[in-house]
């Protein structure tokens, strides 16, 4: 489709200057046409051209420019003079278009506020809805605005007469003028949000209110949005008052359904604003750069929960030791903390199990028999789900290169097997050779897919389809073209028990995803729906890497395989990874496979039943009590050391600053609430 406005618009210049009239215009409708397709289906390729200097500005400006030479080169037909009124309104319609992208560009700066804002009541901020998107997007405003004035001109050349590009030019005036108009009623003082300093007074005024005292921090691009979000229900579970603290704005719409307040601080300065409230803990599921700014508060204790363990250098990264604590699921975490050196003291690490686990249901014995199973009627489902070729280059980090597809063809081979690939996101994005090898998997499961047939099982009804239902219970309300104040205006209160909304739609969406799905037929999971934690609950086998899946996978206590595509030898493998220890190892070549399978449908001759029970209690830690009720025990705890730790230091200054002789008195600056208890968590947000 590029090459297509290309050539149009190189045949509208040789039609303009010839002059051609029929070539001239069929030329411009084909380029008109070929920039309404890119706009609708490769947004990717007008992103390329804005690089090259060839944005959507250029672009029009050029259009209209060939049709203005190619009316002036009719100047043997038709007298210049004619035309002079014709170029003097289209300058005055690109000045017209000038002056809203500035008037654009100061009303984006009124809605850039310094605090970006979920479940919070921000009514005394002023919030409205954005501009249009054609006041606010040139390209957009352009194609609508321009259009009247390019077929007007268009008819000019065709018939000659000038009343219809005068017609055309004057309706493209009058909506530029209209949205010029509109754009400046926007920036008078009663009609744009709050100011910085408005809204930072609010914000410090809101904090007081709500008085929060646990918080989870996160930084980072919207792929890792997960490491947060797996994080949202046990912290709503807390008896403490929580929120969200974030610092990238696109984040704000990333975290998922949550009834917790959340808040987005983009600048350090307003970050620092913490300080003074009564927040004490803050919770970390990862590290970022911009971790190291919120640990410079002294008022709040940091406590690092990961978002996932495994045995890879990266769950004992020498970061951690930057954090008052660090919260790991068992024993096994701690001796890896140990045993790497990193300068994380033992005292620091605190137990708390994954309390995410509790949505992954036991092991129930062998896949049932189905119909259309294997000859011994017990059809197996096994998940395939490999990590990531990971930052480093080792050759270990994935099975994708050097064992996905041996492994698949392996699995295919099985008639009464049905396979779930569900590859990492971010597999290939360092690695092309991780990206090519998971696409050739797709083809792979796509053609064992139309190989095979069957009745289509599919409940009745919304069943059928259930990202409708879904669509239905969780949206969000929001107009196209919303901006982020507009965003935050429509989520400033939300319904009371939400979250809890979402959570059951959520359920019924998986139960009748996996229902609506034939049971012969093989699945390529990307999409967030169905999340991995669903896809344990299918499948009786898991196939994967040295990754957090594994850990996660025990809570089930299902059987689990994984793939050595490293140099070391079996044995060598199983002590460098401790979480293989209860796994099925397989080579590159997927010998194993069969044998593993026979294994799943027979449990009798699964001889590692005993090992993933006792790797689980050494990995997760124990039943009781649940992994709830010690992370909560550990926010206490931590929120408790916090406040202690806050008041010795209040009362260390108090110590240290003479008291003002009366003559010179100054007001003295009003000190925080005292923080010796906990205050009770309401019942719903403000």
């Amino acid at each position: 489709m590029a090459a297509v406005l290309a050539l149009a618009l190189v045949t509208q210049t040789v039609a303009a200057l010839l002059p051609h009239v029929p070539l001239l215009l069929t030329a411009t409708v084909v380029s008109m046409t070929a920039e309404g397709a890119l706009y609708r289906w490769r947004r990717d390729v007008l992103a390329l051209l804005a690089k090259a200097h060839a944005d959507s500005t250029v672009r029009h400006v050029l259009r209209d420019l060939l049709l203005v030479v190619g009316l002036l080169r009719l100047g043997e037909q038709h007298r210049e003079a004619v035309y002079a009124p014709l170029v003097a309104g289209l300058l005055a319609f690109y000045g017209l278009h000038w002056a809203i992208q500035a008037a654009s560009v100061l009303v984006r700066r009124t809605r850039t506020l310094p605090v970006v804002t979920r479940n919070i009541d921000a009514s005394a901020l002023r919030l409205s809805p954005a501009p249009p998107v054609p006041l606010r997007h040139p390209g957009h405003r352009l194609t609508v605005f321009g259009l009247p004035s390019t077929a007007g001109l268009l008819t000019t050349a065709a018939t000659g007469a000038p009343v219809y590009g005068a017609a055309g030019l004057a309706l493209s005036l009058a909506l530029a003028l209209a949205g010029l108009v509109a754009l400046l009623l926007r920036l008078l003082p009663g009609r744009r949000p709050a100011g910085e300093q408005e809204v930072l007074d609010w914000f410090e005024a809101w904090l007081a209110e709500y008085r929060p005292t646990v918080g989870l921090y996160f930084s980072g691009g919207e792929s890792s949005a997960y490491q947060a979000n797996m994080w949202l229900e046990p912290l709503a579970r807390l008896e403490e008052r929580a929120l969200i603290v974030l610092r990238e704005r696109s984040m704000v719409q990333r975290i998922a359904a949550t009834d917790l307040p959340v808040v987005c601080l983009p600048k350090v300065s307003t970050l620092m604003r913490l300080e003074h409230s009564t927040l004490r803990v803050l919770l970390h599921p990862s590290n970022s750069g911009k971790t190291s700014q919120v640990l410079r508060i002294p008022t709040i204790k940091h406590a690092f929960v990961n978002h996932g363990e495994s045995d890879k250098l990266s769950s004992c990264n020498p970061y951690a030791k930057a954090y008052d604590e660090v919260w790991v699921a068992g024993p096994a975490a701690r001796d890896r903390y140990a045993l790497a050196e990193v300068g994380v003291e033992d005292k620091d690490v605190v137990e708390v199990g994954r309390p995410q686990l509790g949505v992954v249901r036991p092991y129930s014995g062998p896949p049932a028999g189905n119909r259309g199973a294997a000859a011994d009627g017990r059809r197996v489902t096994v998940l395939y789900a490999p990590t990531w070729e990971g930052w480093d280059g080792n050759p270990g980090n994935t099975s994708v290169v050097a064992a996905g597809e041996n492994l698949v063809r392996a699995l295919l081979a099985d008639p009464g097997l049905r396979l779930l690939y569900k590859p990492h996101p971010l597999t290939g994005s360092v690695d092309p050779r991780a990206g090519a090898a998971d696409r050739r998997i797709r083809d792979l499961i796509r053609s064992a897919g139309r190989a095979r047939s069957g009745p289509h099982p599919a409940p009745p009804g919304e069943a059928a389809h259930p990202g409708a239902g879904w669509g239905r219970l969780t949206a969000a309300g929001f107009r196209a073209g919303a901006d982020q104040v507009e965003r935050m205006l429509a989520q400033s209160a939300p319904e009371p028990g939400r979250a809890e909304g979402v959570a059951r739609a959520s359920a019924a969406w998986e139960e009748a995803y996996w229902a609506s799905l034939p049971e012969w037929e093989h699945r390529i999971v990307t999409d967030s729906r169905p999340a991995l934690y669903s896809c344990f609950n299918v499948a009786d086998l898991l196939i994967s890497d040295v990754s957090s899946v594994i850990s996660d996978f025990l809570a089930s206590g299902k059987p689990y395989a994984v793939v050595n595509t490293g140099d070391l030898p079996e044995e060598a493998f199983r002590a460098a990874f401790p979480t293989v220890a209860a796994a099925t190892v397989l080579t590159p070549d997927a010998a194993g496979v069969p044998a593993l399978l026979e294994a799943v449908r027979n449990p009798e001759k699964d001889g590692l039943a005993q090992a993933r029970a006792d790797l689980r209690l050494r990995l997760l830690g124990p039943d009781e009590p649940s992994s709830q009720e010690r992370f909560a025990a550990a926010v206490r705890a931590l929120c408790t050391a916090a406040g202690t730790h806050r008041a010795r230091m209040t009362g260390r200054s108090a110590a240290e600053v003479p008291a003002p002789r009366q003559e010179q008195s100054v007001p003295a600056r009003i000190p925080p609430a005292p923080l010796h208890s906990v205050p009770e968590r309401p019942g719903h947000l403000a």
